[in-house]
């Protein structure tokens, strides 16, 4: 890890930002490096992750390592996976499951983290919260229509690909487009190997 992303990672663990909006208290969980060639931006931690401080270490971690085509061991590799969602700590639980994410975390950290990494990135959103900050031109496009189309330009990211959240919900929504898991996860996964090749 180069001295600047050391900086912003002891930064960041010490964030209280919003501290007391916090049911079970600050615990940021980032991954990322200077050499990173693929980011996930996601969503928010769950409490399976704020217990363990490691991201995506849940069920829907294996999904989506799954879908990527990728190891624990590549994955968690952070000079090869950026991992940031939009809100670094467990936000508390809301009406069907867990609550959105902070707002205070994107514009407090992102930009710093974006300008860490390499511009040649794979940029992948994870879910609705990453899809609607960074591509904000399709608000009114559904999530099927938005992963169908693949790559999108971001006006901060520049390309980046939108991706289901995946969660347990997902299961039913894969089921009615089978195109997802027949077309879509086996290009992605080329492009993964090939960023990382």
């Amino acid at each position: 890890m180069n001295e600047l992303a050391d900086t912003l990672h002891r930064e960041i663990n010490a964030c209280t930002i919003c501290a007391h909006h916090l049911p079970l208290g600050p615990r940021p969980v980032v991954q990322f490096s200077a050499k990173a060639r693929i980011l996930i931006i996601g969503q928010a931690p769950g409490t399976k992750v704020h217990k363990s401080g490691v991201p995506w270490d849940d069920d829907s971690g294996d999904r989506l390592r799954d879908w990527l085509g990728l190891t624990k061991d590549a994955f968690y590799d952070a000079q090869k996976v950026a991992l940031m969602p939009m809100g670094f700590c467990y936000p508390g639980k809301a009406k069907g499951g867990d609550a959105p994410p902070r707002k205070e975390c994107a514009p407090q950290w992102h930009d710093r983290i974006l300008a860490l990494l390499p511009k040649n990135r794979l940029t992948l959103l994870v879910g609705s919260y990453a899809q609607a900050q960074y591509l904000p031109q399709t608000r009114k496009t559904s999530l099927t229509d938005r992963v169908k189309n693949g790559e999108h330009i971001s006006d901060a990211l520049g390309p980046a690909i939108p991706l289901p959240h995946p969660s347990w919900r997902v299961r039913m929504w894969m089921g009615r487009n089978p195109w997802y898991q027949n077309e879509v996860v086996p290009r992605l996964q080329k492009q993964i190997a090939e960023r990382l090749s």
